[in-house]
């Protein structure tokens, strides 16, 4: 079975407005409704659980009434951080679902993902056990140790930028999480990472951008 956690938990201080970016209306519907809507879509998604600011559930569960979702099985508080966040939505599915079963963690502000990223990295978690989804570096990677001048120019080759979908066979990203308490672990694949298991990688795509700044809603389909 293949679970989407979408983790809807932002404030949205850098969009400078009153309403958190997952709730901004585009074209008659929510940023969130977006996310939602490609995972309800899709045919190898059997159910989808929500997380958010404890504040916010009963906004999100009338946005899901009312759009009239089939697929979303719990929406529920997020914790202090999305390490929490991430770690609260894994043991709610581990409730319905088995150790072997498929986690897919998404931004909730991410809603451009595409049906074949979505595929992708359900094929590669069902081989492999946990995926990132990434896209190449374009640009010139800096290092800088002082903030000031330059330390390194690392093999761009070699360098990711990380995107979501996050996915992880459940028991596997539960034995990361129980295993590294330090809150400073902040990413589900550097969790993995830290246990000795392999992370494998799935192409995205520079259109599933993550919706931080007011210009990034023109790019909202």
């Amino acid at each position: 079975m293949n679970v989407a956690a979408i983790l809807a938990g932002g404030s949205g201080v850098r969009m400078g407005g009153e309403i958190p970016k997952q709730f901004i209306e585009i074209r008659g519907k929510t940023i969130i409704e977006y996310t939602i809507d490609k995972f309800e879509n899709h045919p190898e998604i059997d159910s989808i659980y929500l997380v958010c600011i404890e504040s916010h559930i009963e906004k999100l569960r009338e946005i899901v009434e009312k759009a009239g979702y089939k697929k979303v099985r719990k929406i529920m508080a997020g914790g202090r951080n999305r390490r929490e966040s991430s770690c609260i939505a894994v043991n709610a599915v581990l409730e319905d679902y088995g150790p072997d079963d498929i986690i897919l963690i998404q931004d909730g502000v991410r809603p451009n993902i595409s049906a074949e990223i979505i595929s992708e990295n359900i094929r590669e978690t069902s081989n492999n056990g946990a995926c990132n989804t990434v896209v190449p570096a374009q640009d010139t990677i800096i290092v800088s140790e002082d903030g000031k001048t330059i330390s390194d120019y690392p093999d761009r080759s070699k360098m990711f930028l990380g995107q979501t979908p996050q996915s992880f066979k459940l028991g596997i990203i539960k034995e990361a999480h129980d295993k590294f308490e330090m809150p400073e672990v902040t990413d589900d694949c550097a969790l993995v990472g830290r246990i000795g298991r392999p992370v494998s990688l799935v192409m995205g795509d520079k259109k599933n951008i993550k919706i931080t700044t007011p210009e990034d809603l023109g790019y909202v389909y």
